[in-house]
């Protein structure tokens, strides 16, 4: 009798080990939030201020290795300090995503992903010159989800934009490139 009950809650016990491993894994059809805590760095010429704020975004696992995530961050200021200009930034990601660790059970889910950022600006405070309200540019991301339980991870990501504001007159444009590095959590559904 009690070798039956050892082999019985052995069986349990591994059943659930082997679903909770396995539902660690990602796949397709998840749904996933992300909200993280960031801090932008602008390659501007000029001296611009570095900016700290928030990301999150929303994504879908169209299979167990892509997926889709459309994200965006608090306003970032941009100040140079040689001339006193200043304007903030909104940006709009739209990232296709590679998981080469998707469809297993790795607790470790590293991630690249490649896409367009629609990048909105406003606040403009400048005497000499204006900036056009919004501009396009591509973007690279590189991150890693650790999943602590079924649903919940800890991430961290670095995502660079390619992306310039054009100003008024011949001026030209204003190369921002900037990078942003963050850390949060992650939710899937």
């Amino acid at each position: 009798m009690k070798l039956a009950k050892l082999i019985s809650a052995t069986v349990i016990v591994g059943a659930s080990a082997m679903a909770a491993q396995s539902a660690l894994a990602y796949g397709a059809g998840d749904v996933f939030v992300r909200g993280d805590v960031s801090k932008t760095d602008s390659a501007a010429s000029g001296k611009y201020d570095d900016d700290t704020g928030w990301t999150g975004g929303i994504g879908y696992m169209a299979t167990d290795k892509l997926g889709v995530e459309l994200n965006t961050s608090d306003r970032t200021k941009f100040e140079n300090e040689n001339t006193g200009a200043s304007f903030k930034a909104r940006p709009y990601s739209l990232l296709a995503q590679y998981y080469p660790l998707g469809g297993t059970d790795a607790k470790v889910q590293p991630y690249v992903g490649g896409g367009m950022t629609y990048v909105r600006f406003n606040g403009e405070n400048s005497n000499q010159q204006s900036i056009d309200s919004s501009a396009w540019g591509w973007t690279g991301q590189a991150g890693v989800d650790l999943n602590v339980t079924n649903n919940w991870a800890l991430n961290g990501f670095a995502q660079y934009t390619d992306v310039s504001a054009q100003q008024s007159g011949d001026s030209g444009h204003l190369d921002l490139n900037p990078l942003t590095v963050g850390g949060g959590v992650t939710y899937r559904f």
